[in-house]
């Protein structure tokens, strides 16, 4: 490709609401342009490494045994409303209706249609096993779309959907995507990690998500640098301390702490460790009558160390929380503390609450928390001899560096992550509610168990900037970028001699495979090389007069801060010897 016939359009500023790298070098390196709230058009410069992104994703799954159709973008909400997504889902899931007010979805993940799919095609055991995937348009309503193509609402998604006669067979076809999985994030030449992860809203059991490794991530990744575990923050486990509780020996004291409402605060006050305080989260799950109208509510009260966070996901799973619970209200609160928060605890409770321990809480003597009164603490608080053994015992709580790791190999480790990928085993979630089954060797209908496999296809370049960039801009990995090659003339609007250097060079690296673009436009070199960088094409090659003088052209590779010297006559071999590494 020649510059002069493609589109490089790069800007000196960056807009205004770019709050990371990526959006802000996509932007400014003209692959991106906002279009709407969370909505861009992939312009030339960067749909080519979408395109490259594909391209791996498609011969990687192919090698797999998947089997590549495509699905539509708007789908009847008949099927959401079989599984009952189309209300669970929430806002993300934008719903529109046609001129006859009939009901439909735009396409955020596509469980319902491959599964009707599926239970019209698919009638006997021998047709199994089967995936299914499309690499196609998506739409999530998000929130607050921010990030540019890390946190858009209109996004590219590989989905791919497998399709087994039992749970053996599915966990079979999660492993072959797994390993699908690895060799396409090899692919890419990004650093990256495989964890496990919860299932979330799309349900199932095994789960793993793949995290590019960025510090700007919004993902916290658990790891252990002695084994190979890892994990996401939301999937893992805390485990219960292997030291038995203490013997009490402070006595209870409800103690003055005058406008010191948070655990450290109160810390500090106390002259006390951090993680000798306990704070009270107080939760709420809504009671329903026949008709499904509210009609009370069922208070908890959860204690965790000060220096400890809750982990949602693991609250959500607990009995009687796993159906749903909210924050409870000020009034709530009032009702069963007869307090407000910054000063709550479980004792001299107003109303009895359903209480939950977390395993760390649970070993704890002479702790500190709230007295249900402003302005005071409970001091020297033990269980068993100050108020009851807790009801509840779990882990609830966040990991935190330097907690055992759950396989007992060392000290767990936690750094930033990207999600770019996330594959799960479904089981029949989306099969007994819409009735997809095939005929077994005895002619008996079984349900389909399912997987589904997901790859962001346009989140997956900018967490690659995030991961790969400096002051001057994108530094590509040689599998992604636009171009992988530069050819850089300087005056070869002006030098015949330079023009006809670079021209040759230009067809033996298009002869020889490589993804090589000459710019021809004339530019003057800090110029040129200035949007190469800023692109992030990873080999430059510059041919000058100078250097042709000396018979030498200078090659660059956007890492180096300096350019070596390469025999003119040898340039292009040597370049191909790099992009060969």
């Amino acid at each position: 490709m020649k510059a002069s016939r493609f589109f490089v359009s790069t800007l000196k500023e960056a807009p205004t609401d770019a709050e990371v790298a990526s959006h802000r070098l996509m932007t400014r390196a003209g692959m991106i342009k906002k279009l709407g709230t969370g909505i861009y058009t992939y312009m030339p410069m960067g749909l080519r490494v979408i395109r490259k992104v594909e391209a791996i994703v498609r011969e990687e799954m192919n090698r797999a045994g998947a089997v590549e159709l495509t699905m539509p973008v708007v789908q009847p909400a008949e099927f959401w409303q079989e599984t009952g997504r189309f209300d669970k889902m929430g806002p993300e899931l934008l719903r529109i209706k046609d001129r006859h007010e009939r009901d439909y979805v735009i396409q955020p993940t596509s469980e319902e249609v491959v599964t009707d799919i599926a239970r019209q095609e698919i009638r006997s055991y021998k047709q199994l096993p089967k995936n299914f995937y499309q690499i196609q348009t998506k739409f999530r309503d998000e929130r607050r779309p921010r990030f540019g193509l890390m946190r858009g609402r209109e996004f590219i998604m590989k989905d791919a959907y497998s399709f087994d006669r039992d749970l053996d067979g599915a966990k079979a076809s999660y492993q072959t995507m797994a390993q699908a999985y690895r060799r396409i994030f090899d692919r890419f030449g990004l650093t990256y990690r495989a964890v496990a992860a919860d299932s979330g809203a799309i349900g199932g059991d095994l789960s793993e998500e793949f995290q590019v490794i960025a510090a700007t991530g919004e993902d916290a990744i658990v790891y252990c640098p002695e084994s190979n575990y890892a994990a996401n923050m939301e999937k893992a486990e805390a485990l219960a301390p292997t030291a038995e509780r203490p013997s009490a020996s402070d006595a209870l004291a409800k103690t003055p702490t005058p406008g010191k409402s948070t655990c450290a605060d109160v810390a500090t006050l106390l002259g006390v460790p951090l993680a000798t305080t306990v704070k009270s989260l107080v939760l709420a799950t809504d009671k329903l009558d026949a008709k499904g109208e509210i009609v009370g509510a069922q208070i908890w009260l959860l204690l965790l160390r000060g220096d400890h966070d809750m982990n949602e996901i693991k609250v959500g799973k607990l009995p009687g929380l796993d159906k749903g619970f909210r924050f409870a209200s000020i009034p709530e609160i009032d009702a069963h503390f007869g307090c407000k928060p910054g000063y709550l605890g479980p004792l001299n409770l107003k109303q009895p609450v359903r209480m939950v321990a977390d395993r760390e809480v649970a070993v704890l003597a002479d702790w500190i928390t709230g007295a249900n009164e402003v302005d005071f603490h409970m001091t020297g608080v033990n269980w068993g001899r100050d108020l009851p053994e807790p009801e509840l015992v779990a882990d609830i709580r966040n990991v935190v560096a330097g907690d055992p790791s759950p396989d007992g190999k060392g000290l767990l480790a936690i750094e930033r992550g990207i999600e770019v990928g996330h594959i799960f085993v479904l089981g029949t979630k989306y099969s007994k509610a819409m009735d997809a089954t095939f005929l077994d060797e005895a002619g008996k209908p079984q349900y389909l168990e399912m997987g589904c496999y997901g790859i962001g296809v346009t989140r997956l370049p900018a967490a690659a900037i995030e991961q790969n960039h400096d002051e001057r801009g994108i530094i590509w990995p040689d599998a992604i970028a636009p171009f992988t090659v530069a050819v850089c003339p300087i005056g070869m609007d002006r030098s015949a001699e330079v023009k006809v250097a670079a021209e040759a060079l230009y067809e033996q690296l298009l002869a020889a495979g490589a993804d090589v673009i000459l710019d021809d436009r004339g530019e003057r070199p800090g110029a040129m090389f200035a949007d190469w960088e800023l692109i992030g094409v990873p080999h430059r090659i510059v041919i000058s007069d100078r250097g042709l003088k000396e018979g030498q052209f200078e090659y660059q590779h956007r890492r180096e801060t300096a350019p070596t010297k390469v025999p003119a006559a040898a340039a292009a071999s040597f370049i191909v010897s790099k992009l060969a590494v």
